[in-house]
């Protein structure tokens, strides 16, 4: 299992609202279930955020590659952990 790499701002909606399906899709999923998630607040984290190719928050990256950057629907969301499950 890979992590998935969510790179958020404190003051974004679409970071809180993909931060609260990240449980919810865990449960629903078992197999997404040992994933982790690390949420790097580019903000507070700027060195970290720096190392990453994105402008837009959310942004998932899984293994270095970019899977979602934007506005997330909860099924995008998936789409990293699917990739992150591979």
């Amino acid at each position: 299992m890979k992590t998935i790499m969510m790179l958020i701002t404190s003051w974004c909606p679409y970071c809180k609202a993909a931060a609260s399906w990240i449980e919810e899709i865990k449960r629903e999923n078992p197999k997404y279930a040992d994933i982790e998630v690390k949420i790097v607040d580019e903000e507070a984290e700027p060195s970290v955020a720096k190392q990453y190719d994105y402008y837009y928050v959310p942004t998932y990256f899984v293994n270095g590659v970019k899977i979602h950057e934007g506005a997330t629907s909860k099924s995008q969301l998936i789409d990293a952990f699917e990739a992150a499950s591979k």
